[in-house]
């Protein structure tokens, strides 16, 4: 027989970012004791409000599953005595599986004897296993942040205030911090009252009818619709950030979307000021015009039906009102204070214990960017640019707006910038730098922006691995995963001419003339190459590049990206081709005899015998120029079209010369020959990587 299982929290209201992971934790805790504990369940339904976490089982069987097992215990030689008998061993063995020495046996396993015991284990009752079990799982519960009440020792996410507890229609004893469990449960804080639920499968209509909408889905559905609806009536253009959405959704149990208005005033004003103080501190949804321009409006979500909704606009009016008075005072007040008295504040802000202060930061940026600049052959006045963004990239940081609103920085720098009278694509790079500021970002626009938004993830990344701070595990405090792979993204998307070690070494550089290098420089830069690596292998991976050919290519090197980028492409297409296998081998056999070579003997052309062996000579120095010219031109499509062209001959020169002669100089120069062409082969790919089906 099966019943429905509820089980309901009820607490203090949650904060919103809580709420999503907490319910699905409780939900895995209780389908987990339920596998455990071999009993049968259908779908599993989690809901979660403000206000309580609920989760609704269906078809839960009352009853778990009876079990037989073979149970192995020691072998022969140890559990029978001298006499033939049970040994304490076999007997200590029986005790522990409940079962009596006069129903072990031996049976062999792989040409052992081993005495068994066969277990017979009943089902629980799963409504009496569950009043035993719901207080631990429930109290086992862990949160981002947790709290006490009263003279409780329990630490939970707020106080729990009721428990339903439902197996069908009858309710499943237990309790916590004195709170007993029962079917009875809280409606709306306003518009709702206490109810009792009469059994487990009709929960969500009856709090529906205390309105409380308990699934999250539904209530996401009907804050979308409401927006949409008012923006449809107005001809208004509404973003719906994701996070924002998701947060409103668990802040109300009856969603009402509503329509509020602010001075027009307030409108000279950085449109990503007001829209940052309406999102961060309301929850407020903005409200654009066709071309993007921001209007004086705003939608919210209340907690509660369509009843004074007049009434509820205008207190929302009146605290957006002060938060954007604020806004308008810090914008008033940061436009009084230089560029230059912000930069001498950045002395007094500490960066890094080690690494110094903002200041410090800023300093090495500009040289980094600088040298940048050259390798890459920016002209005169693009490099000039580039040290002035990066002289005044951090001032904002020292900004009342930013102090604020952190989540503003850059933004408020590329404002305060144009104000001051900087060059438009200094005031645009303050900006850019700080891109991409997430996964899914997109890169700076301007070569301006990126080559600093280059130097200062650089700083931070080397600077952090020269005192000894590389990310472990989850442990990632400075974010180096991250902007090493916007580092990787920066540089593919321009398609900058620069290598990795050109940019390891610049930044290492400036760090050595600051004496902040605290390990070997040349330990630094392998953990660097490896550390970039990994980003590397994430772009491919999400390019569907097969692994094989992803550590193929990684076997050559990832200095130059765009290159490594292209020879992936190039080698995942040629490895679709099933002939490319025995090229693929004529290759790995050229490989595997060249390790055997000496790196420091050269090819002597005299001494070469055998005819195999001078044609394969004149083919590879006839491929040589143009498969590096192919490389040079980004071309390595035909630059991997020349190597494979070289198929038949190595071919030839393996069925017909004998390699490892016994005439010392012979043997010496044909590996030669082999590792002259192996290390060809490398620069495009480890080809030894290569898996066949």
């Amino acid at each position: 027989m099966t019943k429905d299982l509820l089980l309901e929290i009820g607490l203090e209201e949650v904060p919103a970012r809580f709420v999503s992971d907490a319910v699905n934790q409780l939900a895995d805790k209780l389908t987990k004791w339920l596998q455990q504990s071999r009993v049968e369940y259908g779908e599993v339904k989690v809901y979660g409000t403000p206000r309580r976490l609920a989760v609704l089982i269906a078809d839960v069987a009352d009853k778990g599953s009876d079990m037989t097992e073979q149970v192995k215990g020691p072998s022969r030689k140890i559990a029978a005595d001298e006499n033939g008998g049970w040994s304490k061993a076999a007997l200590g063995f029986a005790r522990s599986q409940g079962v009596a020495p006069e129903d072990l046996y031996f049976q062999e396993l792989q040409g052992v004897e081993y005495v068994y015991a066969t277990k017979n284990t009943l089902g629980i009752d799963t409504a009496q296993s569950l009043s035993e079990t719901l207080e631990s799982m429930i109290t086992s519960m862990t949160f981002p942040k947790n709290m006490r009440w009263s003279s409780n020792d329990l630490k939970f996410v707020r106080p729990i205030r009721w428990l339903v507890a439902l197996f069908g229609s009858s309710v499943i004893p237990f309790a916590i911090t004195g709170v007993q469990s029962g079917r009875t449960t809280r409606g709306h804080r306003f518009l709702g009252t206490d109810t009792d639920i009469a059994n487990a499968s009709s929960y969500v209509e009856t709090m529906r009818q205390q309105s409380v909408l308990v699934n999250a889905e539904e209530r996401r559905e009907l804050i979308v619709k409401g927006i949409q609806d008012l923006a449809a009536e107005k001809s208004w253009v509404v973003p719906m950030q994701e996070d924002l959405l998701e947060e409103v959704v668990y802040l109300v149990e009856y969603p009402t979307a509503l329509v509020g208005s602010f001075n027009p005033d307030f409108l000279h004003i950085p449109k990503e000021v007001l829209i940052t103080s309406m999102r961060e501190h309301q929850r407020y949804f903005p409200v654009l015009d066709e071309a993007g321009n921001l209007k004086p409006y705003f939608i919210t979500v209340r907690n509660g039906d369509n009843r004074s909704l007049e009434t509820v606009a205008k207190g929302n009016e009146k605290v957006l009102r002060a938060r954007l008075s604020d806004a308008k005072f810090f914008y008033a007040e940061d436009q009084k204070v230089t560029i230059q008295s912000r930069l001498e504040r950045l002395e007094n802000i500490v960066f890094q214990e080690e690494l110094g202060t903002i200041g410090d930061k800023v300093r090495r940026i500009v040289k980094i960017a600088d040298a940048l600049g050259t390798i890459i052959g920016v002209d005169d006045a693009t490099r000039s640019d580039i040290r002035r963004a990066a002289e005044i990239c951090k001032f904002d940081l020292v900004t009342q707006m930013v102090y604020e609103f952190p989540e503003l920085q850059g933004i408020m720098g590329e404002d305060y910038a144009r104000i001051a009278g900087e060059k438009e694509e200094v005031a645009v790079a303050i900006n850019e730098h700080y891109k991409p500021r997430f996964s899914g970002d997109t890169s700076p626009a301007s070569i301006v922006g990126t080559i600093v938004s280059i130097a200062d993830k650089m700083d931070t990344i080397s600077g952090c691995f020269s005192i000894g701070i590389i990310p472990t595990g989850s442990q990632d405090p400075y974010a180096l995963r991250r902007q090493a792979a916007g580092i990787v993204q920066m540089t593919l998307d321009h398609k900058l001419q620069v290598s990795l070690s050109q940019v390891f070494g610049a930044a290492l550089q400036v760090l050595q003339e600051s004496n902040l290098v605290k390990r070997d420089a040349q330990e630094i830069k392998s953990d660097l190459q490896d550390f970039f690596g990994l980003r590397v292998k994430n772009v491919l991976t999400e390019k569907g590049i097969r692994y094989d050919v992803i550590d193929a290519i990684m076997g050559s090197g990832i200095d130059h990206l765009s290159a490594a980028i292209r020879k992936a492409d190039v080698l995942g297409a040629a490895v679709q081709d099933a002939g490319f296998k025995t090229t693929v081998e004529s290759f790995n056999r050229v490989g595997n005899l060249a390790a055997k070579a000496d790196p420091a003997d050269t090819v002597d052309a005299a001494l070469l015998q055998e005819q195999a062996e001078k044609d394969l000579y004149e083919a590879w120095q006839a491929a040589y120029p143009l498969y590096h010219g192919c490389l040079v031109d980004e071309q390595e499509a035909k630059a991997l079209v020349v190597l494979t062209d070289m198929k038949d001959v190595i071919t030839t020169f393996f069925d017909s010369v004998m390699v490892m002669s016994d005439v010392d100089n012979i043997r010496r120069n044909r590996l030669a020959l082999l590792n002259g062409i192996a290390s060809d082969l490398r620069q495009f790919a480890d080809f030894s990587k290569l898996v066949w089906q």
